[in-house]
Formats: structure tokens, C-alpha cells, sequence
């Protein structure tokens, strides 16, 4: 298995439309720095967000998750409570060859503010919105910055194509736009 050059990512995304918008260069202008690298590409965070609230006291259940655990936010940028968490999406549509898994690290700008970017492997055939977690690990109130950004993708190409690509077998968070809960 190989990880992917810039080379590749930029044609994949020109050609296959594999990262949309795609930024083809590095861009940091004040901003935390977004675009292609030299073997990874920097996704945006939307502007929309949901933050983690216990309000209603529930109880966090990945098979029954209560919507009304967020509070929902359009904004350019978000506050986190402390030791709290709030979901987002990239700004950036994703479609993932067959032969391609896709792993996620977050920016070191938010790891060193106690930040934490948590993002699951997209999996090869995956499409849509990356569903984005940020977490505030800190006794202070933590700020995201909308459109700037979040996270780095690492492209790593397979010896083959699975058998069973996420596509293949209809996975639940396929073709997901905007920020998706969990489903079961």
C-alpha cells in the first residue's frame, strides 16, 4: 500500500472529481492553511455546526442518538464548551476510488490547543460530506474557524480493488450531505 503525491490527488480531483471544490495549492493568507500538499490534502471546515449540549439531560446512545442533544449553529466561527464536542462537515465532497482508502489526522494549529479532529477512514467507493468531530479537551472554551482548515487526508492506494467496496455494499453514510448523526 502506498501513500498518494500531490501529483496523483490533483489528478484525481481534476479528472474523477474526487475532492469538490479542490484547492490546488497550499493556502494560508491569516488562515489555519487548507488545500494540497505534498502528500495529503487540507479539507475546510462548513460553517455549520453542531454543538454538544446535555440541556435535556440525555443520555448518549450511538443506537438511539437524541437529535436534540446539538444545538445547531450557521457560523464562521464556533465556540466549544469545555470538555465538550461539536460535529461539522468539510467543505469539501468526497469521492473515494475503489482501490483507495482515505485516513484522516487533525491540524497540528488545533492538536496543540487541545483540539482533537476525529474522523473515521473513508473507505474505498465512499462518497459525500466527511462528517467532522471536534473535540474541546480543555477547561476553557475552544474556537473553530468556518472555511478554513480542519484537517489533513492521507490517500493511500491498495494493491487491488476489494471485493466489497463501501458502494458495493450500500454502506448508511453513503452520498451524506451536510453534518450526519449516527445512524444504525
Amino acid at each position: 500500500m502506498a501513500i498518494l503525491s500531490d501529483k496523483w490527488i490533483r489528478k484525481a480531483a481534476q479528472d474523477n472529481g474526487m475532492i469538490e471544490p479542490f484547492v490546488e495549492a497550499q493556502r494560508r493568507e491569516g488562515n489555519i492553511s487548507y488545500g494540497l500538499s505534498s502528500y495529503g490534502y487540507d479539507a475546510r471546515v462548513a460553517p455549520e455546526f453542531k454543538i454538544f449540549t446535555n440541556i435535556d439531560s440525555a443520555v448518549v446512545d450511538p443506537k438511539d442518538f437524541a437529535s436534540n442533544s446539538f444545538v445547531d449553529k450557521e457560523t464562521d466561527c464556533c465556540i466549544i464548551p469545555p470538555n465538550s464536542f461539536a460535529l461539522a462537515r468539510t467543505v469539501e465532497y468526497f469521492r473515494i476510488p475503489d482501490d483507495v482508502l482515505v485516513i484522516c489526522l487533525g491540524k497540528s494549529t488545533y492538536a496543540r490547543c487541545g483540539i482533537i479532529v476525529n474522523v473515521t477512514p473513508l473507505e474505498p467507493g465512499w462518497e459525500g460530506h466527511v462528517t467532522l468531530e471536534f473535540s474541546n479537551t480543555t477547561p476553557l472554551p475552544a474556537k473553530i474557524y468556518a472555511n478554513e482548515g480542519a484537517c489533513q487526508f492521507l490517500f493511500l492506494q491498495g494493491n487491488e480493488r476489494p471485493e466489497t467496496t463501501y458502494a458495493d455494499r450500500a454502506g448508511k453514510y453513503m452520498g451524506q450531505r451536510g453534518v450526519t448523526l449516527p445512524r444504525l
